[in-house]
């Protein structure tokens, strides 16, 4: 276990920018488009209309971007040298990595082909008409490979990060254990659009990560803004693992 000084920077950082981030991408994604996702001659002709298309997914985009900012904040702020937790932290960090670069290329498919597919589609002289739709719905196809995939690589990094927690013995299990929720959530997700695209199921998927999401990182704020000084809550100091956290802050050196 990992009982050493930690940089509190780091954690708060780490928490501000992932609660911050999550919040950004629910309120984002609240003014996306809707319909029913998977009636691809509706929701293709309500993409079309959409004014906000561009923006939206610019703001989810951004809203990723600030949420893995945040672990790999978090990485450092665990300060791992040694066990799981060291190796469970890089290979989440790279993970972490992966799972942007993955988003970047879906919103690339999400936010700019798609759109222009279904305009295109819905531009089309009648002639046209039944080969544009079956280049957007191609696209479509692709969209739920990306997010397939991409979800498989953000379930793997909450995870790892999960794991890393863990193994770190000045922060409650309570919060690896919903951190570890949350990656499986994410795995259901992959999962899930890999194989019925944005059904039903998917949309509950969704749901309950971005609730066991929001639970472990606030909080993870609660603990990042308690903290007073460098030095690590312990058990001596009124925390138990077991029964999460109540530690006494620490008199400043």
């Amino acid at each position: 276990m990992n009982n050493k000084t930690f940089d509190r920077t780091s954690l708060r950082l780490s928490a501000t920018l992932l609660l911050a981030g999550q919040l950004l991408y629910v309120v984002v994604t609240l003014i996306h488009t809707g319909g029913e996702a998977n009636n691809h001659p509706a929701i293709f002709a309500a993409y079309a209309g959409s004014e906000t298309w561009t923006a939206v997914h610019l703001g989810q985009f951004a809203s990723i971007v600030i949420l893995l900012a945040g672990l790999l904040a978090l990485f450092f702020a665990l300060d791992a040298h040694d066990g799981a937790a060291k190796w469970a932290g890089r290979f989440g960090a790279a993970a972490a990595v992966a799972a942007l670069a993955l988003y970047g290329a879906l919103q690339a498919v999400d936010g700019v082909a798609n759109k222009l597919a279904d305009v295109a589609w819905m531009s089309a002289p009648d002639a046209e008409k039944a080969a544009r739709f079956a280049s957007a719905e191609a696209v479509r196809w692709i969209e739920w490979g990306m997010r397939s995939y991409q979800a498989f690589t953000m379930g793997l990094t909450v995870f790892l990060f999960a794991v890393a927690v863990l193994r770190t013995a000045w922060l409650p299990r309570p919060i690896a254990y919903l951190m570890g929720l949350t990656g499986l959530t994410y795995l259901m997700q992959g999962w899930v659009v890999g194989s019925e695209g944005f059904s039903q199921t998917m949309s509950i998927a969704i749901v309950l990560a971005e609730a066991l999401s929001a639970a472990w990182m606030i909080w993870l704020v609660v603990i990042a803004w308690r903290v007073q000084d460098s030095e690590a809550p312990t058990p001596s100091a009124g925390f138990h693992r077991d029964r999460g956290l109540r530690y006494k802050s620490a008199k400043k050196s």
